[in-house]
């Protein structure tokens, strides 16, 4: 029997993370005793804060072992409620909260649940690797809209009102963006946020990146502007970026109660709820101040500025100075070379990884991950000098 008929059409549409794939790449040569510089990282490379590991080691002491709600413990769930109304103006109840195995199980289990088959899902290019891939799985319309550096990679009015047709059913915003780093202010959400009132669009808010943010910019919530928006987002966060959790996974929504309703239902047959232990390890997280993001924050400032003032001094490379998240979005059209080449060539021949643009939707792009030490970026830029130069 020929492959292709084994498998579902849905998957053929799905095309393999490029991100993985570099990264699978870099720890071959790794283990092969090569000193790889990793900028393909997408995750802090803090550990966990002992308060939290210690809070799941009581969890698994204690016998907190077996399943909970499938939307997550009543604990942690107005914890959740609690983070939104003091971060972002928000007020939730529990019950419009759902908790899920990380942020991208949220954004996935949303998508199923809002977008129809044909239906046109809109979202910024460059946008994350995933967002269309999910789309796709969901038999609807991935439209890109592509930004421009001079707008620092941010939809504009004008381009999403050009975008919309009578199938546009759904918004995906990621802000602060992977792999951008751009940040939206409350003024450009607002102009975002009266469109997509005005013509019944659905946003999913993706905010990972919230308490990652530089310059004293200060993140805002598009569902904070009042009762018409809020009816229409699903506001998505986590714990993986702000405390250093990625592996952890736990990620969280909260929204409509009638879509919250459908997602809760969607959880019930898929994975049920996320990790007992884990959700233990997030109550913690929730009641702690915010001294660890704050301090994470400050570090990631210190080594954008670090990486920036780098590249402004290799000729062929240019960015746009990115104001939240851990990643520059490197321009190499000056190299002339493809963002794949690039990446497999630094890597094969001064054993530095990062992201092509590619997967990105940004070919004449690479994705610089800061999310090392400062050790390792400076030998890392090091050799990216040497070998743009050359």
């Amino acid at each position: 029997m020929r492959i292709d008929t084994r498998l579902s059409e849905r998957l053929k549409k799905i095309n393999p993370s490029s991100t993985l794939a570099i990264t699978a790449k870099a720890k071959k040569l790794k283990a092969e005793g090569q000193d790889v510089v990793n900028f393909s990282a997408g995750e802090p490379d803090f550990d966990t804060p002992d308060f939290i590991k210690n809070a799941a080691i009581e969890a698994i002491k204690s016998g907190f072992t077996k399943y909970t709600p499938t939307t997550g413990t009543p604990e942690l769930k107005k914890l959740v409620c609690d983070k939104f109304s003091k971060d972002n103006g928000l007020t939730y109840a529990p019950e419009q909260v759902v908790v899920s195995c990380g942020a991208k199980h949220s954004i996935f289990n949303a998508i199923t649940v809002l977008a129809n088959r044909g239906d046109d899902v809109l979202l910024a290019s460059p946008y994350w690797v995933s967002y269309p891939e999910m789309i796709n799985l969901c038999e609807a319309n991935p439209r890109f809209i592509n930004t421009l550096p001079e707008d620092k990679f941010k939809i504009t009015p004008k381009e999403l009102k050009k975008h919309l047709t009578p199938r546009t059913k759904l918004l995906i915003l990621n802000s602060p963006s992977n792999p951008t780093g751009c940040v939206y202010s409350a003024a450009e959400l607002k102009e975002i946020a009266a469109i997509c009132v005005e013509k019944k669009i659905f946003v999913i808010s993706d905010e990972i990146y919230e308490k990652i943010v530089f310059d004293n910019f200060k993140h805002v919530s598009i569902a904070s502007f009042g009762k018409d928006i809020y009816d229409l987002t699903i506001t998505v966060n986590g714990l993986s970026k702000s405390h250093s959790m990625t592996g952890w996974r736990i990620g969280y929504l909260a929204g409509p109660k009638d879509i919250i309703d459908c997602i809760s239902k969607l959880q019930d047959h898929t994975t049920s709820n996320p990790c007992s232990i884990a959700q233990k390890a997030a109550e913690a997280a929730l009641k702690a101040p915010d001294d660890f993001s704050k301090k994470l924050c400050v570090e990631f400032q210190k080594r954008r500025d670090y990486v920036i003032s780098r590249l402004d001094k290799i000729k062929k490379l240019g960015y746009v100075r990115p104001q939240g998240a851990f990643y520059i979005f490197c321009d190499i059209s000056g190299t002339k070379i493809g963002s794949e080449e690039f990446a497999n060539r630094l890597l094969e021949e001064k054993f530095v990884s990062l992201v092509p643009g590619k997967g990105f939707g940004a070919d004449e792009y690479v994705r610089i991950s800061y999310a090392t030490s400062m050790e390792q970026l400076e030998k890392g830029l090091n050799r990216i000098e040497e070998w743009v130069g050359k």
